[in-house]
């Protein structure tokens, strides 16, 4: 399952690459640049959607459900070792073992009388 979501991934990541760069921009034009001879708006006309535009939007949405369906998948895999003759290591905090009880130091002996 985790291959298949990233084999869509990249496929649906490299269409949105090449849908974005066949769009043409809203000022393509270059005397758009000194205000000579455009007749859209300042930010474009705000026309019906192109085809382009509704493949964009369908492969950002896209893009956004495998991500969120790869992240998911990469945190709740089981832990694995490399190390074939050791189990794997918990993530969980380890509790320390109770500590042995110290038995009190002897007091020291009376100086001897001369």
């Amino acid at each position: 399952m985790h291959t298949l979501i990233v084999i869509l991934h990249v496929i649906v990541s490299i269409a949105m690459i090449l849908v974005i760069l066949l769009q043409t921009g809203k000022g393509s034009d270059i005397g758009a640049v000194f205000g000579g001879g455009s007749s859209q708006t300042l930010f474009g006309s705000t026309g019906p959607t192109s085809f382009l535009s509704k493949m964009t939007a369908g492969a950002a949405i896209l893009f956004m459900v495998t991500s969120l369906f790869l992240a998911y998948f990469s945190g709740t895999g089981a832990s694995r070792s490399i190390m074939k003759d050791t189990p794997p290591v918990s993530t969980s905090p380890a509790v320390p073992a109770p500590a042995a009880p110290v038995a009190p130091a002897p007091a020291p002996a009376a100086p001897a009388a001369k």
